[in-house]
């Protein structure tokens, strides 16, 4: 799932997803997924396109987290919404040799949170 601050003014099925935990979905996926800052997907284009070595994929993935838990982060951050009723990892090694900072999922989903 790409987040973060929102460029355009409609929403991208990500951050619909986390508007509709928000709006206090009734429900949530059980599943895990892959969480990235849309910034770090930008600034890992930009390092690869700027290295001549860069070849092939990169995982871009700052963590794998289950909906729960997004869940948990997103009741911390709106305090005054409804609260909500196994996890993979991803390597980040090939996209770190390319200098890449991941923003954490919970400044992410702050971004996103307030780009809303």
């Amino acid at each position: 799932m790409v987040i973060g601050p929102l460029l355009q003014p409609i929403l991208n099925t990500s951050a619909a997803a986390v508007l509709n935990v928000i709006n206090g979905a009734g429900t949530f996926r059980n599943a895990s997924s892959g969480w990235i800052n849309v910034n770090d997907v930008a600034n890992a284009h930009i390092q690869a396109f700027e290295r001549p070595t860069t070849s092939g994929r990169y995982c871009l993935v700052e963590r794998v987290a289950h909906f729960s838990e997004v869940l948990r982060i997103l009741c911390e951050l709106c305090a005054d919404e409804k609260p909500f009723v196994p996890t993979y990892q991803v390597s980040k090694g090939k996209a770190k040799s390319l200098g890449v900072e991941f923003i954490p999922l919970d400044v992410s989903l702050e971004e996103t949170v307030e780009s809303l």
